[in-house]
């Protein structure tokens, strides 16, 4: 065999099973539809064989245009000449969620020629809930191989993968079956061959029982947010001063040997004072990943979405756009991704549009920069909240609102309000998260973003050094050639209080939005080199600006600026592709952008006039 198909219905585990088979590392979580394209790669244990991660779909009739493509991508494959294994992907636990869907496919795959497997997936829940279930007459009454396997543990993978290279099996008994048996049949099966026992459905009501609650879904929905927004900063804190620590321990060293001059100033102020200003905050990107990646992983992110959907749908919205927008706390680009599984072109539109407002993780270095400086770091009840922690929360909470207030707007403005249709979510189990992939991938995600946003970092701070450092040796940023540039474009920023530094910093943070950091810690290290903080160590970047005097309705104006600008160049080219319209991604840029600074005035304004 040289292709493997895996195939199922969606949340299934086929791309947990991908990834276990491949060694790759798609994105996975305990919620349907999280795969919207085709993944290919090749298998671990034998690479001649290319395995195929097909989006999940419950029937070989499709209901949304997405469906569709996935439907005719698997028949065309069926159709073509090259040797192709068809493995479909069961969740044993529900068994009737794909049992139409597995004899639709093995009835395509015997007419095709095509061999046909089936992978009984979660097996590991079924062992650990003490349930009983006959596989092997499930594979007597299908008339093909059943595999029990457990993509989590990895339990039976050995045994497939033999199967893969091993001889071809019997074709599936199913190519004549019409239409009008399949689903019966298919029902029938399920009913025989579910696992007997209802801890499963009966653990998974209780839970329901509070988690959906008119009244207690609600409180437990903004208890685990609260807790989520103020764990990206709490939890981040230590990590934080661990590599601040060990990012300074390492220029002092650098120092100590390389002689004064042009490299030795290079070195302190644009890799150690930009870059590794910008290091600092990777831990922030870590643990929002952690955290999402638990919420998803419980089960708990398809119950958020039902939750969400009454009050989305207020602002244009339903809970079809609560994965895209969630996603986008992470970044903007997966969750524009996210939202092509929306067979509402409107409500996808709409979407877009609330999704670069979201507070992304490209935004969390700045606020943390900008909470350091304004917010003392102390705790409230016995240590239980922080204020730093609190004002993040507060952000967070800021950007979302302003989403979702612009949505309403733009829907009831245009022609991009949400269709009146049901909204119909599949509620998968329950799990306990498992720690290890979690953290796999939340490591895999910081080292992304440094990667991605570095290398963009360190050329910026590079040509903002150069600038910065002549033509008098660095000895004067103010008479500088980037003090003469900031100063002609400082008369945009000064009614925000902010002077050209911060001008400069803005502008290269088009770019990406952490440069920022980066751009400023480039020029406060040219500025204010051999600076020392209250206990003798080199000044951090927090530090160096609140010592320059930056006034809180500056620093608040800074925060709503970043919070509304669209200021991400991969954002705005992936909205006019995916919209099918640079006229609408356009829109959106200049729309924000003025926004942005009229809400930043509005709140310097006030601001000042309050702390007057």
């Amino acid at each position: 065999m040289t292709n493997l198909l895996l195939v199922g219905a969606p949340n299934s585990g086929k791309s947990a099973l991908f990834n276990k088979l491949t060694g790759l590392s798609h994105k996975v979580a305990n919620y349907p539809g999280i795969t919207v394209d085709v993944g290919t790669g090749a298998l671990e244990s034998d690479p001649s064989v290319t395995v195929w991660d097909f989006p999940g779909t419950y029937s070989l009739n499709a209901v949304s245009r997405e469906e569709q493509v996935a439907i005719d991508t698997l028949k065309a494959a069926l159709s073509s000449n090259d040797q192709a294994l068809v493995a479909m992907v069961w969740d044993a636990t529900r068994l009737e969620k794909g049992a139409t869907y597995c004899l639709q496919v093995a009835r395509e795959c015997a007419q095709a020629g095509k061999p046909f497997i089936v992978l009984l997936n979660m097996m590991d829940v079924i062992e650990s809930d003490g349930l009983d279930m006959d596989v092997s007459g499930l594979s007597a009454a299908l008339g093909v191989p059943v595999l029990p396997v457990s993509a989590r543990t990895g339990a039976g993978l050995n045994e497939a993968g033999a199967a893969f290279v091993g001889p071809r099996p019997d074709l599936a008994p199913w190519a004549d079956t019409p239409d009008t048996l399949i689903t019966g049949t298919a029902n029938q099966i399920a009913d025989r061959f579910a696992p007997k026992g209802d801890l499963l459905v009966r653990r998974q009501a209780q839970l329901d029982h509070w988690l959906l609650g008119t009244f207690t879904g609600g409180v437990a929905f903004v208890l685990i947010m609260t807790l989520f927004f103020q764990a990206i900063f709490t939890w981040a804190a230590p990590l934080m001063d661990g590599v601040e620590a060990v990012v300074m321990a390492i220029g002092s060293a650098v120092a100590s040997v390389i002689p004064a001059g042009v490299v030795a100033d290079f070195v302190n102020d644009a890799i150690f004072g930009g870059l590794g200003a910008f290091l600092v905050f990777a831990p922030l990107v870590f643990i929002l990943t952690m955290i999402v990646g638990a919420l998803e992983d419980s089960g708990y992110l398809a119950r958020a979405a039902l939750i969400c959907h009454r009050p989305l749908s207020f602002f244009g919205l339903s809970g079809k756009s609560f994965v895209p927008l969630l996603s986008g706390v992470a970044c903007a680009i997966p969750a524009i991704y996210a939202a092509r599984t929306m067979s509402s072109r409107q409500e996808r539109l709409l979407t877009y549009v609330a999704i670069p407002l979201m507070p992304c993780s490209a935004r969390l270095p700045v606020y943390a920069l900008l909470i350091a400086i304004l917010i003392p770091d102390e705790t409230a009840l016995g240590g239980l909240i922080g204020w730093q922690g609190l004002a993040m929360s507060g952000i967070y909470f800021f950007g979302i609102m302003t989403a979702l207030i612009v949505a309403a707007v733009v829907s009831r403005m245009g022609d991009t309000r949400s269709s009146n249709q049901a909204f119909i979510l599949e509620l998968p189990s329950y799990r306990m998260p498992e720690l290890r992939p979690i953290i796999s991938k939340s490591l895999n995600r910081a080292v992304h973003f440094i990667k991605k946003a570095g290398s963009v970092i360190f050329a910026v701070t590079v040509v903002v050094w150069f600038l910065g450092y002549f033509p008098n040796g660095g000895e004067d940023l103010s008479s500088s050639w980037l003090a003469a540039l900031g100063r002609f474009i400082e008369p945009v920023f000064s009614p925000l209080g902010l002077d050209w530094r911060y001008g400069v910093a803005i502008i290269a943070s088009f770019l990406a939005r952490e440069v920022f950091v980066g751009t400023l810690g480039t020029i406060f290290s040219i500025e204010s080199f051999g600076i020392e903080s209250a206990d003798g160590d080199p000044a951090s970047l927090a530090d160096q600006i609140a010592a320059s005097g930056l006034t809180a309705a500056s620093g608040l104006a800074l925060v709503v600026f970043f919070t509304i600008a669209l200021q991400c160049v991969s954002t705005v080219a992936l909205l006019a592709r995916e919209a099918k319209s640079s006229q609408f991604a356009l829109k959106l840029l200049t729309g924000y952008l003025v926004l942005a600074w009229l809400v930043a005035w509005l709140v310097y304004s006030l601001a000042s006039a309050l702390l007057a």
